[in-house]
């Protein structure tokens, strides 16, 4: 049987794509649009990485793709956000892909300050 490229093991995913790590990390906290989603990852990297739409609308669509993330069916009330905006959520799978992409970060940056990984960590 073919597995979707969402049923593949979380280390497949990985080493994540700067942006795709940033937009998962943004929408750990909650639903988001996509130029709140550009407000959190700056907000985020204290302004060291900023998303254009290009980018940001190419990572959702792998994201979208890969299940990581899915569009959300709820919505704001109109009258208080544009009905044309569409809202993403990060997916089990997405939560489980960023924790290992922030374990394994945490890993590499171990090794690059010469300490020796702790027991549990690779």
């Amino acid at each position: 049987m073919t597995r979707g490229r969402h049923e593949e093991a979380v280390g497949d995913f990985l080493p994540l794509p700067n942006a795709t790590f940033h937009i998962l990390l943004a929408l750990r906290k909650g639903e988001k649009h996509g130029y709140a989603i550009m407000g959190e990852v700056d907000r985020l990297s204290e302004g060291r990485v900023r998303l254009g739409p290009g980018t940001l609308y190419g990572a959702i669509k792998r994201l979208l793709a890969d299940g990581l993330i899915e569009e959300s069916d709820e919505r704001p009330d109109p009258t208080l956000d544009d009905e044309r905006r569409r809202y993403y959520r990060v997916t089990a799978i997405g939560e489980r892909v960023c924790a290992a992409e922030v374990d394994r970060l945490r890993s590499l940056l171990s090794r690059a300050v010469g300490r020796r990984p702790s027991l549990g960590e690779t």
